[in-house]
């Protein structure tokens, strides 16, 4: 089968597509998913450059070789405690190892870590979910996000940041978004009440106070932002950078309400944004989309940090639901 690969070591790593072994037998618990698309988010280019570069040949000939997390497909076979999926059912969803394999032509899952696949949604729409959207409803989850309630939402432009709008604005919070300026009516069209430019100088100071401050984009700390934090109030941090993981993390230890967010593949939330997607609250943004061959320029365009949204792979032609507008 057609599989994304990481290649070369230190500071040239490329990915590129090679045939590989089928993903072979399910387990127990597992299905094996006919892959319709994937997608790329900065911890599949983060981490594996990361990797690369400090590997030796000899390390990254250890190193399992396949790549990514988020998938949407059909599954093909069953394990012998699978119950909840047979044959033929679209699903969607992830898994959060070192290195996955959504990027390929088949795949193994375990099926807590898949769910069905919203019937709205084309595939490529759906493979742009798990990770980003199950970040942010976790990450609202973890800041005390409750209707009546103030979140400020940095990044509110990106992957994370599409979905953290449309589902703090559907659990009926305040959403003030952060973003640069050319994004404001986006971020305005997705639900925030407010926008605010980050172009335009310094918001830290004179913002005012939130519940929450979501630092989707992982640049800040909370430290940094201790003037946007209201009495009580949550900073949660996805983590992406040290300053903002090693901020994070002391300020948790003095105990204050701080943390960074390492998003988990559950089955029930991921049934809880198919609901939300269902009733009409919910939408996948795709900044663009790109074949499996073209993976690369795909990394490459989440590299930018000017993304809209989700950078979308397409593994095969879509099935018989079609695309449907990805509008929010």
């Amino acid at each position: 089968m057609k599989a994304v690969v990481i290649t070369g070591w230190g500071r040239n790593p490329r990915l590129v597509v090679r045939e590989m072994p089928e993903p072979g037998e399910p387990g127990p618990d597992d299905v094996v998913v006919q892959v319709r698309a994937a997608s790329v988010n900065p911890k599949d280019w983060k981490l594996n450059y990361h990797l690369a570069l400090l590997a030796t040949p000899m390390l990254s000939r250890r190193l399992p070789p396949l790549f990514g997390d988020d998938l949407a497909g059909t599954v093909i076979a069953t394990g012998r405690n699978v119950s909840d999926f047979e044959v033929g059912d679209a699903v969607y969803g992830m898994d959060m190892n070192l290195r996955t394999a959504s990027l390929a032509e088949r795949t193994r899952i375990k099926q807590t870590c898949i769910a069905r696949k919203p019937a709205s949604l084309s595939f490529r729409q759906a493979a742009a979910m798990p990770l980003a959207a199950l970040t942010a409803l976790q990450g609202l989850r973890k800041g005390r996000a409750r209707a009546g309630g103030k979140v400020l939402i940095i990044g509110a432009s990106g992957g994370v940041g599409t979905f953290a709008v449309q589902i703090a604005r559907a659990l009926g919070v305040r959403v003030t978004g952060v973003c640069s300026g050319r994004n404001t009516d986006f971020v305005r069209n997705l639900g925030a009440d407010e926008v605010i430019d980050y172009t335009l100088g310094d918001y830290r100071h004179g913002a005012g106070t939130f519940d929450l401050v979501f630092d989707v984009a992982a640049n800040e700390s909370p430290r940094g932002c201790v003037d946007l934090i209201a009495p009580g109030g949550w900073f949660i941090s996805t983590g992406g950078h040290a300053r903002s993981m090693l901020g994070t993390s002391i300020y948790r230890m003095l105990g204050r309400n701080a943390a960074n967010i390492m998003v988990a593949p559950r089955r029930k939330d991921l049934e809880i944004l198919s609901a939300l997607v269902d009733e009409g609250k919910l939408r996948p943004v795709i900044d663009s989309e790109f074949d499996l061959a073209d993976i690369e320029q795909a990394c490459q365009r989440s590299r930018t940090g000017r993304c809209r949204g989700k950078v979308v792979i397409g593994v095969a032609e879509e099935g018989p639901s079609g695309p449907v507008s990805d509008e929010p």
